[in-house]
């Protein structure tokens, strides 16, 4: 018979039980953020200390927002099945054309330049457009996706090259424009007050309703599943990924609040984040989704029209193409001929690190966006540390590699 005192040895065994069970079903989940953690760790470290500093975590942030929104639609695409790699000159053309609305000398000349607020949504318009008519080849022409994407790259090269042929780089001055990818939230309270003097209050306080809204949904989510007769975490274990992802948050919002707070790029990948989450987790279109990238022939059986879905993940990738291009335009303040250069690659890299998998049927939108800090991490922090910009390609290549490896083997562990 156990005495008093082994009752919490008892405790502890069974925490560190549930921790491994938990960690063993979920790794391809929680996999990532422990690379995105050990990733930020080891710069930190080499570089002293800068890594992890306000200003460069808030530019980071910055640099990565038109690679993350485009990680987030290809994260769909791949999940049914297919690929695009038009996404990234399709992105440079559509931020020159944005360009050349707003900045060109001839247009301004004849009266016709646009404001931002008419340019934007024209954009994603086309944006859209460019993804139905890719969809159109894939769907009702049957073209392999990989032959239809790869002649809409090479399209759209040569109708940026065309647009920018005679003016070269576009400097746009647009100050609401370039404000989406270089400005910040303004602070309801004066910087210089006795509480806190050089900390963005606001984003203090938004971080805290973001705490606040994430433990009640947790909560929320806790108890629907239950109710439904799902399994759930064990209390203990729930608690303590509840106080992470607090933690996580408080921390990410202190750094940032510590350099002109939340900038209008950070609201913009929030807000296609948590639009694409919920319509990918929470809708019946989001279940189609899935299930035609799971199984498409037993989607089909099931009355799942995969045209549709095709459809609709097509077009999502071009409008997510569009703001791509209209926040690479904005960070930069201009549009050149080689904009949009790599980034399908770059977005397919942060798609796989983020969990999707080239089998089609698996992915998270949060994990393109964790694989996208990754990729961006690894960027900023080889730069601080002075490496070569060829080294940087290999252990980027090696970092790609060792997910896709780890996704293959993860697969097989299931079977």
């Amino acid at each position: 018979m156990s005495s008093v005192a082994d009752l919490p040895k008892a405790g502890a065994s069974s925490f560190v039980a549930n921790v491994q069970k938990v960690l063993q079903q979920n790794i391809r989940e929680y996999g990532m953020f422990v690379a995105l953690f050990v990733i930020m760790a080891i710069f930190t470290i080499t570089t002293n200390g800068i890594f992890i500093s306000s200003r460069n975590i808030s530019n980071l942030i910055n640099q990565t927002g038109y690679i993350a929104v485009l990680a987030v639609g290809m994260t769909l695409v791949i999940v049914i099945r297919h690929i695009d790699l038009s996404v990234g000159f399709l992105s440079g053309f559509l931020g020159a054309l944005a360009a050349i609305a707003m900045a060109d000398p001839k247009v301004i000349e004849g009266g016709l330049h646009l404001p931002a607020f008419a340019v934007i949504p024209a954009i994603l318009v086309l944006g859209v457009l460019a993804g139905l008519l890719t969809a159109f080849l894939v769907a009702n022409l049957g073209i392999p996706a990989f032959v239809a994407t790869l002649a809409g790259w090479l399209g759209y090269r040569g109708a940026l090259q065309l647009v920018t042929a005679k003016t070269g780089t576009i400097i746009i001055t647009d100050e609401a424009f370039n404000a989406l990818s270089n400005g910040f939230i303004p602070d309801i309270f004066p910087p210089d007050t006795a509480v806190l003097p050089g900390v963005h209050k606001l984003t203090l306080i938004l971080g805290a309703l973001a705490i606040i809204l994430i433990v009640v949904g947790q909560i929320n989510d806790r108890r629907k599943k239950q109710a439904y007769g799902f399994e759930v975490l064990s209390t203990d274990i729930f608690v303590l990924k509840v106080i992470f992802i607090s933690a996580l948050t408080a921390g990410i919002t202190w750094i940032m609040a510590g350099y002109n707070g939340l900038s209008w790029t950070v609201v913009i990948v929030l807000t296609v984040v948590i639009v694409y989450d919920f319509v990918t987790s929470q809708t019946v279109l989001g279940r189609h989704i899935y299930a035609v990238g799971g199984n498409p022939e037993a989607a089909q059986l099931s009355g799942v029209n995969i045209k549709t879905i095709t459809y609709v993940v097509f077009c999502s990738m071009g409008m997510l193409s569009a703001l791509s291009g209209i926040l690479y335009a904005s960070r930069f303040k201009s549009a050149t001929t080689t904009a949009g250069n790599l980034f399908e690659l770059e977005a397919i890299a942060a798609a796989f690190i983020g969990g999707v998998s080239p089998a089609g049927g698996i992915g998270k939108v949060i994990g393109s966006i964790v694989g996208a800090l990754v990729m961006g991490s690894l960027s900023s922090g080889m730069n601080l540390m002075g490496i070569d910009i060829s080294l940087q390609y290999i252990v980027k290549a090696a970092v790609l590699a060792a997910a896709v490896i780890f996704d293959v083997a993860t697969r097989r562990a299931a079977k």
